[in-house]
């Protein structure tokens, strides 16, 4: 049986949306595979150096992956009021009750992640940041290391009974800002793979997504739970309702544009 190498992540939407495809619970076509389940800039380290043929990643490396990868149209994160959020702990010390933009110091979940380019697009003149994986964030923030944050995944259902407030929806002023959903991640292919391998990827990754959505909201499946231990089932539950949508199972020419509209905060932020 031949083996397919693929990266994503063990948040609870990537496990929902591959569970039947790498638990064969649909019809692989004489395919197994082989995981590799790494937080997402791991995954966008990997990908920068072509370690895997199949992989997700944040569509905020995706311009300097275009020459090497193409994009899959399903098993991606996109969507309204699905974005990063940045939060901050209140300090009665600041009148105004946030930390001062031009000093503070603002942890990111990763340099090449979507959140990195969204809050580059909002907050284009803080330059003291630090970089970490996104479940070190919160605690962050808290114990005073850094004066503000940027969150994605569970983190956004969690940091308010932290004691935790919300700064910016960072997705929010993307959204408003071009008119478009929110790229977040999306899988991509190696070009060097065959075609009709990369074609029947695509098509197996949204047959298992339609699996997921008809047979799995019920009751999560174990792959699900088995790698998201430390969230409540209610977590989980939000988690992937908030990012698996119509857009995972094919993201259309709305998805296109969005990404689209992405590479053009990534030139005007980053350049090309």
């Amino acid at each position: 049986m031949p083996t397919i190498e693929i990266g994503f992540s063990p948040c609870p939407n990537d496990t929902f949306i591959f569970d039947a495809l790498v638990n064969h619970k649909i019809d692989t076509k004489g395919y197994d595979f082989k995981l590799h389940l790494e937080d997402v800039q791991t995954l966008n380290e990997w990908a920068l150096q072509g370690k895997l043929p199949y992989s997700k990643i944040s569509y905020g490396v995706w311009p300097k992956l275009k020459n090497q990868y193409q994009l899959l149209e399903s098993g991606g994160a996109l969507g309204k009021g699905v974005g990063p959020l940045l939060i901050y702990k209140e300090d009665p010390k600041h009148i105004a009750g946030k930390p001062d933009e031009k000093t503070m110091r603002v942890a990111i979940p990763g340099m090449d992640t979507t959140a990195h380019l969204l809050f580059s697009l909002a907050f284009p003149n803080v330059t003291n940041k630090v970089f970490l994986v996104f479940n070190e964030i919160e605690e962050a923030v808290l114990s005073g290391k850094v004066d503000a944050g940027v969150i994605i995944h569970e983190n956004r259902f969690t940091y308010a009974d932290k004691g935790l407030s919300n700064w910016m929806d960072l997705g929010h002023f993307f959204e408003t800002s071009f008119n478009a959903p929110i790229p977040l991640g999306g899988i991509i292919a190696r070009k060097d793979q065959p075609q009709e391998e990369i074609k029947l990827m695509d098509a197996l990754i949204q047959e298992s997504v339609q699996y997921a959505f008809k047979n799995s909201y019920e009751i999560l499946p174990e792959f699900v739970t088995a790698h998201s231990q430390e969230m409540s089932e209610q977590v989980m539950r939000q988690h992937i309702h908030l990012y698996v949508n119509d857009f995972s199972i094919q993201m259309g020419e709305v998805g296109k544009n969005a990404i689209a509209k992405l590479e053009q905060v990534y030139a005007q932020i980053i350049g090309s």
